[in-house]
C-alpha cells in the first residue's frame, strides 16, 4: 500500500485515545493465524470481515492497519508474535507499542484465495470507516461481489451509520440482493418481504428471477412469499405510476394556467391578442434573477430565499411595462385589432432582442433554494417532488390572489363590467380607459409571476417566451374568453390530456393531438367551456 505509513501513523493516533475492546488474547490470536499455514491465514481474514461486521470503532480501526499490513507485505512475524515497522521504529502488532524484532522475522505470503479475503476484509473495514465517500463507494462495489458471502450484520451497520442517502441506497440494495441468495430459505422469505415493503420496479427486478429458482417449484411457502410480493409489488407500482401521472398533470397545468391567466385578463376585456405575453413571462424570469445576484451581493444570507422576495418586484416591473405598453401604443389601436396584432409582435421581437443585447442569449443559473429540492418518495416509482410542488402551491396563490382581485375589489368589480358590456360601463360612469390601463398591468403583472414560478425549473433564456404563448392561448380559448374558472379548468384539462398523451406517442404528437381535439370541442362549442353571457363589443 503506497500510503501504509501514513495509515499505521494515523492507526496509531487513533488507538492512543480509544479503550480497547478485543482483548490482547484475541488480537495475538489473530495475529497468529496471520503468521500461520494458508488455512490459519484464510482463518485470519474470515475473523477480520467479521471484526469489520460487528467489531468495535477501535477493533475496526486496528484492523484496518492489520490488514493493509497483510496485503502489502508489511506485517513481520517472529519468535514473539508480530510487529510493524512505524517510520524509525518497530511497534507490536498486537498493541502498538514499541519493541525490538525479534530473531528470524518473516512477513507472510498470501496465495491468491487468501489475499481475496484479506482485500475483501480491508473494503469491508472501508465501507465501516473509510472517510472518503468515494472510499466507501469503491469498496461497497468490491463488497458486491462476493455479497451472498458476508455476515449480514456488515450491511446491516454499514447502513445505519453511512451518512450519505444515496450511498445507503446502494448498500440496501446489494444487502437485498445478497439476502436473496442466501442458502436459508428462511433469510430469504424475510429478505423477499423487506423488499416488497418498498414496491418500486427495482424491486420488481430483485423478484423476477425467482420465479424460476427451485425453490419456487418445491417449497410452497417460498412460492407463496414470491406470489404475495409480486403482487404487492405490481400493486405499488400501478398506483404510484397513476399518482405521479395526476402529479405530473397538475404541475404542468400549474405552469399552463400561471402562463395564461394574465392572457385571460387582458384578452377577455379588451379582445388585444397580446403576442408579447409570452415576453412578459420571459421578463418575469429575468427579474427574478436580476433579485437573486442583487441578493447574492448585498444580502448573501437571504439568497436562499429570493423566489419569495422577488414576487413583489417581479409582479411590479412587469405591470409596469404592461401599463407603459397599453398607454403608449395599444389604447390607439383598440378598434384595430390586425394592427394590434402586429403592434404587440413587433413589441415581441423588440423584447427578445432587447434582452439579447443585454443580457446575452445563454441560460441564466439559479440557486436551487433548499425549499424545492429533492423529494419524498410516496409509492413505486412516484416521488412527491418539491420544485412541482412549488410551482402547484405557487399556481394556487396566483388563484386566490387573482380570484380576489377580480371578485372582492373595486377594480375587479369595474373590469367585469367593462368586459360583459363596455359601451353601458362607460354610460354609467366607470373609466373604462383607467380600467383597461389597470387590467392590462394586472395581467402582465401576472405573467411575470408566471416567469417567477418557472425560473428555477426550465431553461431561461430571451426565447423561453415563445413557447408559451401558442398554449397560453389555448388555454384561454379552450376555457371561454374572460373567466377564471374557465382558464383553471381548460389548463387542467390540457395538463392531464398532454401527460397521458406525452408518453405514448411522444411530445410534439402530443401538442398536436391536443391541438386537433381543442379544434374538435371549440367546433362544437365555440364559446369555450365557460362563456361570459351577455359579452359585447
Amino acid at each position: 500500500m503506497r500510503h501504509f505509513r501514513a495509515t499505521v501513523l494515523f492507526v496509531l493516533a487513533a488507538l492512543a485515545v480509544m479503550p480497547s475492546s478485543a482483548s490482547a488474547d484475541e488480537r495475538a490470536d489473530l495475529l497468529g493465524k496471520a503468521c500461520g499455514d494458508a488455512t490459519a491465514m484464510g482463518e485470519a481474514g474470515r475473523a477480520l470481515i467479521r471484526m469489520a461486521a460487528i467489531g468495535s470503532p477501535d477493533d475496526r480501526t486496528w484492523a484496518t492497519a492489520i490488514a493493509g499490513a497483510v496485503i502489502d507485505r508489511k506485517l513481520e512475524c517472529d519468535a514473539a508474535g508480530a510487529v510493524l515497522p512505524v517510520a524509525q521504529e518497530v511497534v507490536d502488532a498486537a498493541t502498538f507499542s514499541p519493541r525490538n524484532r525479534g530473531e528470524g522475522s518473516r512477513s507472510p505470503l498470501l496465495n491468491l484465495r487468501n489475499r481475496a479475503l484479506f482485500e475483501t476484509a480491508q473494503a469491508a473495514l472501508a465501507l465501516r470507516g473509510a472517510p472518503e465517500l468515494a472510499r466507501r463507494a469503491a469498496a461497497l462495489r468490491t463488497l458486491e461481489r462476493q455479497a451472498p458471502g458476508l455476515p449480514e450484520q456488515l450491511f446491516e451497520a454499514a447502513i445505519r451509520d453511512e451518512p450519505d442517502p444515496g450511498l445507503k441506497a446502494q448498500i440496501s440494495a446489494v444487502a437485498q440482493a445478497a439476502a436473496l441468495n442466501s442458502p436459508e430459505q428462511a433469510k430469504r422469505i424475510a429478505a423477499i418481504e423487506r423488499i416488497a415493503a418498498i414496491p418500486n420496479r427495482r424491486a420488481m427486478t430483485l423478484l423476477a428471477p425467482l420465479v424460476n429458482d427451485p425453490a419456487y417449484a418445491k417449497s410452497p411457502d417460498f412460492k407463496r412469499a414470491v406470489d404475495m410480493a409480486n403482487a404487492r409489488i405490481s400493486r405499488g407500482i400501478a398506483i404510484g405510476d397513476t399518482l405521479a401521472t395526476v402529479y405530473n398533470g397538475l404541475s404542468f397545468a400549474s405552469i399552463l394556467f400561471m402562463a395564461a391567466i394574465g392572457l385571460a385578463v387582458i384578452f377577455g376585456l379588451m379582445g388585444v391578442i397580446n403576442l408579447a405575453q409570452g415576453e412578459l413571462i420571459m421578463l418575469g424570469a429575468y427579474v427574478t434573477w436580476l433579485v437573486q445576484e442583487s441578493l447574492r451581493h448585498l444580502a448573501p444570507g437571504l439568497l436562499e430565499w429570493y423566489l419569495i422576495i422577488a414576487v413583489p418586484f417581479v409582479f411590479l416591473v412587469t405591470a409596469a411595462i404592461g401599463i407603459g405598453l397599453e398607454t403608449t401604443l395599444l389604447r390607439h389601436l383598440y378598434r384595430r385589432p390586425l394592427m394590434s396584432l402586429l403592434a404587440t409582435w413587433a413589441v415581441s421581437l423588440f423584447l427578445i432582442n432587447l434582452v439579447r443585447v443585454v443580457f446575452g442569449t445563454q441560460n441564466l443559473q439559479f440557486v436551487t433554494p433548499f425549499y424545492i429540492t429533492g423529494g419524498l418518495p410516496v409509492i413505486g416509482d412516484f416521488i412527491f417532488t418539491w420544485n412541482r410542488m412549488f410551482a402547484i402551491a405557487f399556481a394556487v396563490l396566483t388563484l386566490a390572489a387573482t380570484w380576489t382581485v377580480i371578485r372582492l375589489t373595486p377594480l375587479g368589480l369595474n373590469i367585469r363590467a367593462v368586459t360583459q358590456n363596455r359601451t353601458m360601463a362607460g354610460c354609467i360612469g366607470i373609466p373604462v380607459r383607467r380600467v383597461d390601463m389597470l387590467a392590462f398591468g394586472l395581467g402582465s403583472g401576472l405573467a411575470g409571476l408566471a416567469g417567477l414560478a418557472l425560473a428555477p425549473i426550465y431553461s431561461v433564456n430571451p426565447q423561453m417566451g415563445q413557447n408559451f404563448i401558442i398554449d397560453s392561448f389555448m388555454v384561454v380559448v379552450l376555457g371561454g374568453v374572460g373567466t377564471i374558472v374557465g382558464t383553471l379548468v381548460a389548463a387542467l384539462g390540457i395538463g392531464q390530456v398532454n401527460v397521458l398523451i406525452e408518453p405514448v406517442w411522444g411530445a410534439v404528437a402530443a401538442k398536436v393531438i391536443v391541438l386537433l381535439m381543442i379544434i374538435g370541442f371549440l367546433q362544437w362549442r365555440p364559446e369555450g367551456l365557460f362563456a361570459i353571457k351577455g359579452r359585447r363589443k
